[in-house]
């Protein structure tokens, strides 16, 4: 990764599971969010993810003041369709050709569960390669980290390396006509590196394990410090032991700040207040976070 850092990030959460109190902005399962990332005079807008529901993203975009012909690239973090479902609406909005549109090669592949019964959980119709690119967008699909600017980077494919961490859902695909399990290795974040603050992860749901996803990201810019976290840690079932370890890991990089929601589950939300303290927050639709602080 290149050694330059952002001068400033911006991450505003434009739909997400819960809405504030005294709030006009409509909650879905789902999350998307709005990054804004600036390095000397170059300066970019990215979308990362979209939720399921386009009309209530678009509703939310429009309180929160945000222009989709503003927008500069997407990020689609897996294939679930409570992340990527209004993708190419989206691209119809935003009017412009060859809108980088980043995400895994397999994204777009079968992606189903079989309990309570057979289901597609990945990419719906309608938001598939071939409508993307119809609608202005340009794929660039693949397995690596990829630069979008300097300082701020997609994971690529993040390595399984912890003992406790798994997928978190009983999900298949089908290879060579053959039903497997699917390990969900399409999972990407960003990794953003801050000018004298350190390495921010903003995840959609960490199917790869949000402890494998820190440690990707700290290897992507080493000798930097974990500033930040936010994003789905997908522990919503997750056993106590789990969780537990989940905030001693995260713990021990001695974060500033961590919040999580959509598909973290209270659970687990009680238990990194509980291990974090004031430095954790619960995620929310119209969240601003931003570094260096104002």
């Amino acid at each position: 990764m290149s050694n330059k850092q952002l001068d400033y990030l911006r991450i505003l959460v434009l739909t997400e599971n819960t809405v504030g109190h005294g709030r006009r902005l409509l909650a879905q399962h789902g999350i998307s969010f709005l990054v804004e990332a600036r390095t000397g005079e170059t300066s970019k807008r990215i979308v990362v993810d979209v939720g399921q529901n386009y009309a209530a993203l678009r509703h939310n975009m429009d309180l929160l003041g945000i222009n989709p012909r503003d927008i500069d690239m997407v990020v689609l973090t897996h294939c679930h369709y409570d992340h990527t479902t209004g993708v190419a609406a989206l691209l119809t909005d935003i009017g412009k050709d060859d809108l980088p549109v980043i995400a895994h090669p397999d994204s777009f592949r079968l992606n189903f569960v079989t309990d309570p019964y057979l289901r597609h959980s990945g990419v719906a119709q309608g938001n598939q390669a071939p409508d993307i690119t119809s609608n202005g967008g340009r794929l660039y699909l693949t397995r690596d980290p990829l630069q979008l600017m300097p300082g701020l980077s997609t994971t690529g494919e993040v390595p399984r390396v912890t003992d406790f961490e798994e997928v978190g859902l009983n999900l298949y695909t089908i290879r060579n006509g053959r039903t497997v399990r699917d390990d969900m290795i399409d999972d990407i974040s960003l990794v953003a590196n801050v000018k004298d603050h350190g390495i921010v992860v903003i995840t959609g749901c960490s199917h790869a394990g949000i402890v494998n996803i820190i440690r990707q990201a700290m290897t992507m810019y080493p000798g930097e410090k974990l500033d930040g976290v936010v994003g789905g840690f997908h522990l919503l079932e997750a056993p106590e032991d789990r969780i537990k370890r989940t905030v001693e890991e995260i713990n021990k990089q001695n974060p500033r700040w961590i919040s999580a929601g959509h598909c973290t589950g209270f659970r687990a939300q009680m238990a990194l207040y509980a291990g974090l303290a004031d430095r954790f927050v619960p995620l929310s639709c119209g969240k601003e976070f931003i570094i260096p602080p104002p």
